[in-house]
């Protein structure tokens, strides 16, 4: 008898197991489609790596259009978002995050050089819908409702949509010509926009107008007080005010000394402003250390470039004409400021507070079902309250007080109203594992650090409202997008195609396919993705 032979050479030729070699799999790969760093970071919802991915290859105008999708304001957020999506970003654990945040505002500031449009909607629903208030999170929602085809009214107790982001933001971060058009494109749409038009008793307004829904985005305003011992000729003003009146053409005169109390970023913005004005010393004063800081690091590093200085660990204890009483702070084992009775005496003429900001809800006195809690409104996952009807969201809403998410905010609550007017839910989106940097192959990405936008001379800043940051031009916005790692999902690379030595991969358009007659489940596709699409998963049996 003969010895028994390997499996492999008894097999006859043209047996269908000389060919197709998928019987001697245990595993099988399969393409997978992660959810990048970015998009879980971002807090208006988009598809970072879905534009970026438009945007290197050249076709910036889909790129804007996938960003309109979710953020009708890509030039805004393109100055003043605080990028936490470059925060998460994995290419920053190789060189540099990428620019994403630069390479928004270049797509919107090239839409709004091309004249480019978002066409209305098809049809019209026969809903309408009461939009309070038109800062980030108003527009928003207005925006994605009428591309719904709902009418949307939007009302506003000032005389220019745009809420903080016009009366609250300044112009050196944020030019109003670059507002003005973001926001014109969203009226074009067909949005009402009501100015002088306080609320004062939403039910009333929805009644009374016929609304079949009503979105509250009121912001926060009010600048919030602190009791401090003052003499009578002490001049102490809010940041609110101050910002506020100045977009409205009202230059305070506050001094060659200007002492602003807070930590935030509306108080760095501030002291910022007060240099523009003609102030020769500004100063924050902050109990707390700059680690605790709530203002943003860029803020504090182009604050400190302007000449602006900080006083950490201190608080105000007396205002007096010309001066003002600082005690220095200590922090204790839970990091909270305690007072250590050491004294020191500090030149202003004039003191600003910089506090925070609360929201003004008398308007919802008397509407049943609405719960308020630490200066806001409480709301769902999809923003509606607990009136029937009646949804909310910004910074009158608990969130992350920033104009991204309020975006975010806005959109969701489009969505939430669409969906309560057909009777149903918002869908919730298919869940999505992580693609996180050890999923990537790191080896075929070369080495590329991140494009530097321009900007002003410090020396030249304070003398004008002139835009801080420039932006890119189309040749670094094609570099800084290229640059993306398209973390777990497939940019078409071919590297699975090229490797595999049973030609088992099967190129489609777009994508790719995995032949299973010919794959022996050999791995190297994915040892070779370098975006970590694809993944070994047990043979099914």
């Amino acid at each position: 008898m003969e010895p028994e032979k390997p499996f492999a050479i008894t097999l006859d030729v043209g047996s269908s197991r000389v060919n197709h070699t998928g019987a001697w799999r245990s595993e099988r790969p399969v393409y997978v489609d992660l959810l990048p760093p970015c998009n879980r970071s971002c807090p208006s919802g988009q598809d970072i790596r879905g534009w970026l991915w438009h945007a290197e290859s050249g076709g910036y105008e889909n790129a804007w259009r996938a960003i309109m999708a979710d953020n009708p304001f890509p030039a805004v957020l393109g100055r003043i978002c605080y990028r936490p999506c470059e925060t998460a970003c994995n290419r920053g654990r190789l060189d540099e995050s990428v620019g994403i945040n630069s390479v928004e505002r270049f797509l919107g500031d090239e839409a709004i050089r091309r004249g480019w449009t978002v066409a209305p909607p098809s049809r019209e629903s026969g809903r309408r819908v009461l939009v309070v208030g038109a800062g980030p999170a108003g527009l928003s929602a207005a925006f994605r409702l009428r591309l719904l085809g709902h009418a949307v009214t939007v009302r506003d107790a000032e005389a220019e949509p745009g809420g903080m982001l016009r009366y609250g933001v300044p112009r050196y971060r944020l030019p109003r010509d670059v507002l003005d058009a973001e926001i014109r494109r969203v009226l074009d749409l067909g949005v009402g926009f009501e100015p002088h038009s306080r609320v004062a008793d939403v039910r009333a307004a929805k009644e009374d107008g016929g609304f079949d829904a009503v979105f509250l985005a009121v912001g926060a305003h009010v600048g919030r007080r602190a009791d401090l011992p003052a003499g009578d000729s002490a001049r102490i003003l809010d940041a609110v005010s101050l910002l506020h009146g100045l977009e409205e053409g009202d230059r305070p005169m506050l001094g060659r000394r200007v002492a602003v109390y807070g930590g935030g970023n509306t108080a760095l913005d501030t002291a910022r402003t007060a240099r523009r004005l003609g102030a020769t010393d500004a100063v924050v004063v902050y109990r707390r250390t700059r680690d605790r800081m709530p203002a943003h690091d860029s803020e504090v590093v182009e604050a400190e470039e302007e000449g602006v200085l900080l006083r950490w660990l201190s608080t105000i204890a007396h205002v007096d004409r010309g001066g003002v009483t600082v005690e220095r702070m200590e922090l204790d084992d839970t990091g909270f400021p305690q007072p250590t009775g050491e004294f020191e005496e500090l030149a202003a003429d004039t003191v600003v507070l910089a506090l925070g900001q609360e929201s003004d809800l008398s308007l919802l006195d008397g509407v049943p079902g609405i719960d308020r809690a630490h200066g806001g409104v409480q709301v769902g996952r999809d923003q509606e309250t607990g009136c029937p009807g009646v949804f909310a969201g910004g910074d009158m809403a608990p969130s992350e007080h920033t104009a991204t998410a309020a975006i975010g905010q806005g959109a969701r609550a489009a969505r939430a109203i669409d969906a309560w007017f057909r009777g149903t839910v918002p869908a919730a989106p298919p869940p999505r594992r992580d693609a996180e940097f050890d999923v990537l192959n790191t080896w075929y990405y070369s080495d590329a650090e991140a494009s530097v936008r321009p900007r002003l001379e410090a020396a030249r800043r304070t003398s004008s409202f002139a835009e801080v940051t420039g932006g890119l031009d189309r040749a670094t916005a094609l570099y800084e997008a290229r640059r993306c790692l398209s973390c777990g999902s497939c940019f078409q690379c071919d590297n699975c195609f090229g490797v595999c030595p049973d030609n088992a991969v099967l190129k489609l358009d777009p994508g790719y396919e995995i032949d299973l007659d010919f794959c022996k489940g050999c791995g190297m596709c994915a040892q070779e993705c370098p975006c970590g699409a694809i993944e070994m998963v047990p043979e099914e049996t």
